[in-house]
């Protein structure tokens, strides 16, 4: 790669690349069961001239909780691209994993999404900061892009903070990288990069001096999810200036374009949004920034699948909605522990939250109300479809009965699932 730095004196590990297409959008299914339905909402894109890649995104947090191997979803995916005759690409994402968690995913995923959020905001050394400025004298310069008025410019303080910021972040999922290209031989995979775990906004000279920095390391990123301004909450849509957004997002296309001229980076690389589901109203900014730049994008949609499994068992009535109705009163009840990993990214009232006993009481519409994502319904209620959806951990106790469930109910989940994926995240992003 072009100005890039060797790591240690040697030669550093590369990995054979897997191309990532164009547009691709991460769908999470946390209990292995909605991939059929999932992928017949891509076909349904398809069908209307938008090719997207289906990317099935969990955790090893989320597989500690269920109690899933990283391949049950390699396999749930097979089994449904199989089923519904898809010949298309996959790809299975090892969600914000680390040195100490990729192991168990080399095997079954093809898509690394490398979490270096502990190591952001370490100080660099002195000496590491003014190396890397001496090999970069272009970032202490202005720098044109296109489609943008302004040039970039970063003051040598101000790229001095940044770089003590993030260079041990850059190397961090420089050895990440490595790691997994090693344990993968031959076998090519992508490779995502975050960088959202923040506590601020980064602005379009920092995602410039990151990607220098992961150039240096030699990392191959075909996404880069950088931290976008305003709230991303759990389950619920985007809280913030849209407009704000939509000026950074269209600034950080720019910068990516730049730097993969400058840097030899892929050719594909595009920006990842982690919107932790529903983000509704972002969705058009970023379908015109799209079409006005020809640029590609990666878009995931977390937990949103659960929620709809809850809803089609509300909705299938009898002993499916007195399960759901138990999924609550015990999320309710363990409110505090369930909530405490979210606290940055979830907004709860717990004035708005009914008490067990109220919701015991609700028909199945009157539970759907409340949970579904239908702003115009005056019966939604946000802080309840936040509580439910860090409430997954709950129904993963239940084991077996859950699961059972699932598929006693699949009619009714699998139309809520296919519908919710197309219409109101597909088609708003782009079609509409």
């Amino acid at each position: 790669m072009a100005q890039t730095k060797t790591i240690s004196g040697q030669a550093p590990t590369v990995g054979p690349l897997l191309r990532l297409e164009h547009y691709s959008f991460g769908v999470g299914d946390r209990f292995a069961h909605q991939a059929k339905a999932q992928l017949r909402a891509i076909q349904l894109l398809g069908q209307r001239g938008v090719d997207v890649t289906p990317v099935w995104n969990k955790s090893n947090r989320e597989h500690l909780i269920i109690g899933s191997e990283p391949g049950s979803v390699l396999a749930a995916v097979q089994n449904a691209a199989q089923a519904l005759g898809w010949q298309k690409p996959f790809h299975v994402d090892a969600d914000h994993i680390t040195l100490a968690t990729f192991g168990r995913f080399v095997a079954a995923s093809d898509y690394f999404t490398l979490d270096v959020a502990e190591t952001i905001g370490q100080s660099a050394q002195d000496a590491e900061v003014e190396g890397f400025l001496a090999g970069h004298p272009e970032l202490l310069r202005p720098v044109a892009l296109e489609g943008q008025q302004q040039p970039l410019y970063m003051s040598r303080e101000e790229a001095a903070r940044f770089a003590r910021k993030y260079l041990l972040a850059a190397r961090a999922a420089g050895q990440i990288y490595r790691a997994i290209a090693a344990a993968r031989g031959e076998l090519p995979f992508v490779t995502e990069v975050s960088m959202d775990e923040t506590e601020s906004p980064q602005e379009p000279e920092e995602l410039l001096l990151i990607l220098a920095a992961l150039a240096d390391e030699r990392v191959p990123l075909q996404t880069v999810a950088p931290k976008f301004s305003g709230r991303f909450n759990k389950g619920v849509d985007y809280v913030g200036d849209v407009r704000q957004f939509e000026s950074q997002f269209r600034a950080d296309l720019a910068v990516i374009g730049h730097a993969v001229k400058s840097y030899d980076l892929p050719k594909n690389l595009k920006l990842s949004v982690h919107s932790g589901s529903d983000k509704f109203s972002l969705y058009a900014p970023i379908r015109r920034a799209l079409r006005d730049t020809g640029a590609g994008v990666h878009l995931k949609t977390a937990g949103t699948t659960w929620l709809e499994e809850l809803i089609g068992l509300a909705e299938a009535g009898g002993e499916a909605l007195k399960l759901a109705k138990r999924i609550y009163s015990e999320s309710y009840s363990h409110r505090e522990e369930l909530c405490a990993p979210y606290l940055a990214v979830i907004d709860i009232d717990a004035n708005e939250l009914p008490e067990p006993s109220e919701v015991a009481r609700w028909t199945a519409e009157q539970y759907c109300a409340a949970l579904r994502h239908d702003q115009s319904c005056t019966q939604f209620n946000p802080s309840f479809r936040q509580l439910l959806h860090v409430g997954y951990k709950i129904a993963a106790k239940m084991g077996q009965t859950y699961r059972e469930m699932l598929e006693a109910c699949e009619e009714q989940i699998s139309r809520n699932v296919t519908a919710n994926l197309y219409e109101r995240h597909l088609k708003p992003l782009f079609l509409d």
